[in-house]
């Protein structure tokens, strides 16, 4: 990352308000109006699933310490717009990664993945790997990305660490279309990078839900503005017309087993 660098353990003010802002969170998520398809969980089910909770680790899911909220959109059409509710671990001082839910309750649907590297690394990518990735400096400094639940002072230190990263995410369930299943193949997201893009309906409607302000965040945020260099070169390709996507294609099957 560029500028001031800051190094936040589990057991650190991140793991301690990225816990609070979870568990507080987790009381007010949005209801969906469509349950995920399948029976109901058995007896078996739930019995076998609270022994494996007390005797296996949960390894890299212990990990996670920070609860960012935001928005994403499909990477070829602004119009289809999501709210993401993103939970990460701050693997070092220059890369994060994340997974996405459509909820901050239990039972949310796991709809995707984000890879936040710090601008430094960034730099370092070919030109055409730089096409799938997206700033996050409209995000951070407009009040688009939020903590929820977490003190003022210490979300604004965490977000001063994000403005000069980029992000590349996919969703791997295309729930604006289908609810029910994860149908069709993992899309590219991005980011929003200007006023206007992004519907004032969504962010009302978070505003409402999780209790945030995003146009206060946004005016406690204007040092960040003010501080932060131009967006990198390369990053947020879809702004010349064009955008790379994932389309589903048959290829012949390689090195055949058996």
């Amino acid at each position: 990352m560029t500028g001031t660098r800051f190094t936040f353990n589990r057991r650190g003010v991140m793991g301690l308000f990225g816990g609070l802002a979870t568990s507080m969170a987790c009381a007010c998520g949005k209801a969906r109006a469509q349950p995920i398809t399948g029976e109901e969980r058995s007896t078996k089910s739930t019995v076998l699933g609270m022994g494996a909770d007390m005797l296996q680790s949960k390894g890299p899911i212990d990990t996670i310490n920070m609860y960012l909220n935001g928005f994403h959109f499909y990477a070829d059409d602004m119009g289809r717009q999501i709210e993401a509710h993103h939970y990460c671990s701050h693997v070092n001082e220059d890369f994060f990664q994340c997974v996405i839910y459509d909820d901050n309750k239990g039972g949310a649907r796991l709809i995707g993945i984000e890879y936040i590297v710090s601008e430094r690394i960034f730099n370092t990518l070919p030109a055409e790997e730089k096409r799938l990735w997206h700033s996050h400096r409209h995000e951070t400094t407009s009040g688009e990305l939020v903590m929820p639940g977490i003190p003022g002072p210490v979300e604004h230190t965490a977000i001063a660490m994000l403005v000069n990263t980029y992000g590349k995410t996919w969703h791997t369930w295309q729930v604006d279309r289908d609810s029910k299943l994860p149908i069709g193949i993992p899309q590219l997201m991005m980011g929003f990078t200007t006023d206007g893009q992004l519907s004032q309906n969504m962010i009302q409607d978070r505003d409402r839900r999780l209790g945030t302000d995003t146009a206060d965040t946004r005016r406690s945020r204007e040092d960040l503005a003010r501080s932060s260099p131009p967006v990198a070169a390369g990053a947020d390709g879809w702004t010349k017309g064009r955008s790379p996507q994932l389309v589903l294609t048959e290829t012949p099957l390689q090195n055949r087993r058996g």
